[in-house]
Order: C-alpha cells, then structure tokens, then sequence
C-alpha cells in the first residue's frame, strides 16, 4: 500500500468515526447538558494531546514551548466554544440541517483571512464565497414560515470553527503541529472544566457506553486524521471531508427520524461546491507561489 493510498485510507476512516462522533454526541445532546458532554469530551481529549506530545520529539515540555502563547489559549477556547454551540444546534436545529450549513466553513475561512491575515483573494474565489452563502441561504430557506433562529446555531459554531482555524495558521508558521494540537486540546479542557461542573448530571447506566464511545471517537478520529495529514497534503484531506455530510444525513434520516428537504439537498450541494472550488483554487496558488 502506497503512502498516498494509506493517507486516503486514515482520512476516510477519520471521517467515518468524526460521523458516529456526531452521531452519539446528538444521542447523548438530548439527554444531558452541552456543557457537560463537551467537559467529559475535553477530558479525554486532553489525556490524548497530552500522551500524544509525551511520544513525540521534544516530549511534553517541548510540546509546552510557544512563541504565541495567548493565541495558542485563544484556539483551545474557540474550539471549545464551537464543540458546545454544535452540540446545541444538533439538539434544537438537526445533525442534518447542521451539518449542511456547517459545511460553509472553508468559505468562511476565505473571508476572514483577508482582515485577519492580510490574504488576497482573487474574483474567482469570491464568486465561489457568494455562490457558498447563496447555498447557505438556500438551506435555511429564511423565506419560509418554518424559519427560526435555532438555524444560526451551527452558522455560529461555522464562524466559531473558522477562527480556530485561522488562528492554527497563523500560529503554525511559528509552533509545530504537536504544539498547537496540546495548547487545543489542555487549553480547550481547562475552559470547560471551570463551567462545566456546575451542569454535572448524573448520567443513567445504559448511557456509560455512549458517553465512552464518544470519549474513544474522539480520541481516534484525531488520530487518524494527524496521520492522513502527515501523508496527504491539506488539499487532499479537505475534499474527502465532505462525505461527512453524507454520513450523518443517512444517521439523521435513519437513526434520528429527520426529515431531510429538497432545499436542504440543493444548498448543501451549492455550499460543498463552491468549498471544493475554493480548497482546489487555493492549492494551485499555493502551487504556483
């Protein structure tokens, strides 16, 4: 197996398990708090970044050293923030509904990355920004009676999880990968730990397994996603991301008895197009630089 195919392999399987992630977390999301499912998951999370940084070069005190320390904070409670606004809006909004307006995330990433890292982005990728919002509009479909503001929810955790991301660049051209992982995963646990505990719900014994399994997606999905990483370029890894969104509509429609409409699909296809046109065109500017 070619390292390339081996790379494919870690990204769907990634993918796979971040889809019965959500799966459990909606699951679980209908019982118990948000804060209090997001505590537990930073928990395992933590031990993982934390065991993961002991392995690597340099061990946990070189994991430890940053050149940007409070950016490094500022992502783990972005990521943290974002993990609890999701798992709200698969409560209130939908896994499906959810899912298909979350997808607008690599678009909004092209739009703050011109104020927040001086990026140009040429007509091409802003023609594919206004197509993405068009088909967001599509998928909330605001003009109908059944609109509400539950919708803005994962729109919210998009922006959230755009920030993170744009601040992982902008620390990534001064910490290691293994660095910002850390500062993510400790960071993002230490924020939660300080809230979380005032919604501590005692959690039913047929629920342990859920809550365990959720612990241990957690912990895999990162995992093989930092291996697809480190075979794959970015650009690779992005487009396979999006079967995602296939996934958890089948476990909505079939698990969750969600209704997924012909709005929903045409958006959906309209935001996952003009995001793949924009990785794709940012790839070949990245190619010709």
């Amino acid at each position: 197996m070619t390292p390339k195919t081996r790379g494919y392999l870690f990204a769907f399987l990634a993918i796979c398990i971040f889809a019965g992630q959500d799966a459990i977390t909606k699951y679980l999301g209908d019982r118990y708090p948000a804060l209090f499912i997001t505590m537990i998951r930073f928990w395992a999370f933590a031990l993982f970044v934390f065991c993961f940084a002991a392995s690597s070069p340099g061990g946990v005190r070189g994991a430890i050293q940053t050149r940007r320390p409070w950016l490094q904070i500022t992502r783990g409670l972005l990521l943290v923030a974002e993990i609890v606004i999701i798992v709200f809006s698969y409560v209130h909004a939908g896994l499906a509904m959810s899912q298909s307006i979350f997808q607008a995330t690599p678009l909004i990433i092209t739009v703050l990355s011109i104020p927040l890292l001086g990026e140009t982005v040429g007509w091409r990728r802003g023609m594919a920004v206004m197509v993405g919002m068009i088909g967001v509009l599509v998928i909330i479909n605001p003009i109908d009676v059944h609109f509400d503001l539950s919708l803005l929810l994962p729109l919210a955790a998009a922006v959230l999880f755009a920030l993170y991301s744009i601040a992982t660049r902008a620390v990534s051209h001064e910490d290691s990968a293994v660095t910002s992982l850390f500062y993510a995963g400790v960071a993002g646990a230490v924020a939660i730990s300080m809230i979380g505990p005032l919604y501590w719900t005692d959690v039913q014994p047929s629920d342990w397994f859920a809550l365990a399994a959720l612990c241990v997606c957690g912990t895999l999905s990162h995992y093989f996603l930092i291996r697809a990483y480190g075979l794959l370029p970015a650009a690779e890894v992005q487009p396979v991301t999006y079967f995602q969104l296939v996934l958890n509509v089948i476990i909505a429609v079939v698990l969750f008895n969600e209704i997924v409409t012909l709005n929903m699909i045409a958006g959906a296809a309209i935001v996952v197009g003009a995001g793949l046109f924009t990785i794709w065109r940012e790839h070949q500017l990245a190619k010709r630089s």
